[in-house]
């Protein structure tokens, strides 16, 4: 499946600052034929970093007084790996890799530590695997609205459990919070997503089962073989589009992406599980 994305920004600069981006797509294996270009006006000097293991790219540059703007389109063909969800268990905690560790412990948004309780008790008794963290999703479907406006950006995973209300950052939040204070690895992503109208930086999350990341939106608002995976990290704060470090004033968010190989067929493959993770073959393969 091909898609073309990509996003506008704008910005009026008040004093020297320094951006931190994260919007390009990731350079992944199953990103396959990723085209792209970036354009920056003023074309600053850029400052590029990428994660090893998620391949999560930064770059920053250092803006001068006046209007910046950033323009970023690409196409990519999307090649997602399929596998039956009930084949799928959990990786027992001491079988963990020591880098995928980190995504166990609470973080800046993901207090895990302080649901522990309330995960045990909802999910600690349901079959390990695939199903449980589907039934995770489930309950955070069916128990929290989604509602923009009822929180912001310092909202926390145990803050929207108590509002019962948010949006896809917060579902993503308590899913991996849930995850995490059951033994699951899970880790915050940050997507271009194809169906989400409007269209928008989309927040969904991964969790490490039977040895590989698998792909889950809480919200449902998207299909999950049309997300264009950006950033992925503890939590919402490591993978921000857009770090400024001085005084700005922020124009409008413009997002797009659009399947143009064949867009009648634009349904998610519901009876699989999807995964993300090229570095590693299928299990049972």
């Amino acid at each position: 499946m091909r898609y073309r994305f990509g996003c506008h920004l704008s910005y009026e600069v008040k004093s020297p600052t320094l951006f931190v981006f994260n919007i390009e797509a990731a350079r992944l294996p199953r990103h396959q034929n990723l085209a792209e270009e970036l354009v920056i006006s003023p074309d600053y000097d850029r400052r590029v970093h990428v994660v090893p293991g998620s391949e999560t790219r930064y770059f920053a540059v250092n803006a001068k007084p006046g209007p910046f703007t950033l323009r970023y389109q690409a196409k990519v063909d999307l090649d997602a790996l399929h596998k039956d969800p009930a084949e799928i268990a959990e990786t027992p905690v001491p079988e963990i890799p020591l880098e995928v560790l980190p995504y166990l412990l609470p973080s800046r948004f993901v207090s895990s530590d302080r649901l522990a309780s309330f995960a045990l008790r909802e999910f600690g008794r349901l079959d390990r695997g695939f199903e449980r963290v589907t039934a995770i999703c489930n309950w955070i479907y069916d128990n929290i609205d989604y509602k923009r406006g009822t929180s912001d950006g310092e909202t926390t995973a145990d803050e929207s459990l108590l509002l019962r209300a948010g949006v896809c950052r917060d579902f993503s939040h308590i899913a991996i919070a849930f995850c995490r204070a059951l033994g699951i690895p899970a880790r915050y992503v940050s997507a271009y997503a194809f169906g989400l109208a409007p269209p928008d930086f989309h927040a969904v999350f991964e969790a490490y089962l039977d040895g590989r990341w698998w792909l889950f939106d809480a919200t449902r608002q998207a299909a999950l073989d049309g997300l264009v995976r950006i950033g992925a990290g503890r939590d919402a704060a490591e993978i921000a589009f857009a770090s400024p470090f001085g005084e700005i004033e922020a124009g409008p968010v413009e997002v797009f992406i659009e399947r143009i190989d064949a867009p009648g067929e634009n349904a998610v493959r519901t009876a699989d599980a999807i995964s993300t993770d090229d570095s590693a073959p299928l299990p049972g393969q």
